[in-house]
Formats: C-alpha cells, sequence, structure tokens
C-alpha cells in the first residue's frame, strides 16, 4: 500500500462501512482499519501509526466518557507522533467544535458533506493544512469575537489574594489572619469582587475566577 493510511473510527457500522468504501474507492488512500470506540481508535492508531484518523465525536456510552471523540483525538496526538486526526461527525454544536479543536484535530468536517469535500479534507489534512467546513468556521470566527467582546474583569492584587485565599477553603477569619489586614477588610473586598463578577456568594466567584483564568 502506499497511499494514504487512513483509521476509520465510527461507533454506527453502517457509517462506518460508508465512509471505509468511500475512502477505498479514492486511489490514493489505504483504510488500514476500523475502529467502532474511542479506546479501539487509540489503540489502533499506536499499533499502526497511520496518517490519519477519521474520527467520530460520540462514542458508546458503555466504552467511558474518558474515549470519546475528543479524548481519543488528545490521546492519539499525544502519543502517536506524525498521526493527524481530522474530526467527521453529525455535531456542530460551538462545544464540540471547540472540544475537538483543543483536543488537536486538524479539521472538522460534517458527515452530510458532500464526498468530494471529504475526500479532499483527508487528502489535505494530510498534507499539513487545517480543513473547517464552511459553517464550523463562521462559527469559531463567531464565537472568537463575542469572545473578544467581554472584557475580562480586573481584580487588584489583593483583591486576587483574598480569593486565591477563599478558594484555598480559608474563612474570612483565617484570611485575614494570613493577610495581616482586619476581617472587615477581606469582607469590604470580597464585595468589590462579587460586583466586578457579577456574582452573589462566595463559590461563584471562586468558580468564575478559574473560569476566566484569574486564579
Amino acid at each position: 500500500m502506499t497511499g494514504i493510511r487512513v483509521i476509520v473510527a465510527d461507533d454506527h457500522p453502517i457509517v462506518r462501512s460508508g465512509i471505509a468504501g468511500l475512502l477505498s474507492l479514492a486511489d490514493d488512500i489505504d483504510v488500514v482499519a476500523e475502529a467502532s470506540n474511542g479506546r479501539e481508535a487509540v489503540a489502533l492508531a499506536q499499533e499502526l501509526t497511520p496518517d490519519l484518523v477519521l474520527m467520530d465525536l460520540r462514542m458508546p456510552v458503555a466504552d467511558g466518557p474518558e474515549f470519546d471523540g475528543a479524548a481519543a483525538t488528545a490521546r492519539i496526538i499525544e502519543t502517536v507522533p506524525g498521526t493527524r486526526v481530522l474530526i467527521l461527525t453529525t455535531y456542530e454544536t460551538d462545544d464540540h467544535i471547540l472540544g475537538a479543536i483543543e483536543a488537536g484535530a486538524s479539521g472538522y468536517l460534517l458527515k452530510a458533506a458532500p464526498q468530494e469535500e471529504i475526500l479532499a479534507g483527508v487528502r489535505s489534512v494530510v498534507g499539513g493544512q487545517t480543513v473547517l467546513a464552511p459553517g464550523i468556521a463562521a462559527k469559531l470566527v463567531s464565537r472568537m469575537r463575542q469572545d473578544a467582546a467581554v472584557p475580562r474583569p480586573r481584580l487588584s492584587e489583593r483583591e486576587l489574594d483574598v480569593l486565591r485565599l477563599v478558594a484555598a477553603g480559608n474563612s474570612n477569619a483565617s484570611v485575614a489572619g494570613r493577610l495581616f489586614i482586619s476581617e472587615a477588610t477581606v469582607k469590604t473586598h470580597l464585595l468589590h469582587v462579587f460586583e466586578k463578577l457579577g456574582v452573589s456568594d462566595r463559590t461563584r466567584a471562586v468558580t468564575l475566577a478559574l473560569e476566566l483564568g484569574l486564579l
């Protein structure tokens, strides 16, 4: 075999066979294996070191959430250098798209895409390019613009000190003792933090600060 070596990973046998059949029609693409879940995809990629894994996102629940498509992608990228992953799925929500891209996928196409688009995507990703379906690219651009438009709250160094100690489980009295300030001052700092973050309690303040990368 001298073509592009591909593993097809999809938990639906008929869909998986259809994708493998489509790829096999191309003279320059060889399907070397098929996987029915994320665990199999990772094991086969490690054994066969293909050029590309064509990965579905949703995998059987029985196989464990740690081996869904995004997690399997991350494992393959980490453990099989040189193997690229192209997501081919029916899911196109922002979270699915971002999760796959963050996991290291080099492309994201929908199963409803024309056959030639899928074949071209395989060739492009193996050639070192990033491939996104037009609708997916538009979603990513829109998401990036939204994220850029939302200003991150600015907390003072002292407010961050207080919040870090609160996140570590300290009471107001304990925070005051550690920072050599009064308990009333701690409460004032927390009120300022609540106002800046738009929250009303300590727990939400900590979780939001973590989500925003402030802590």
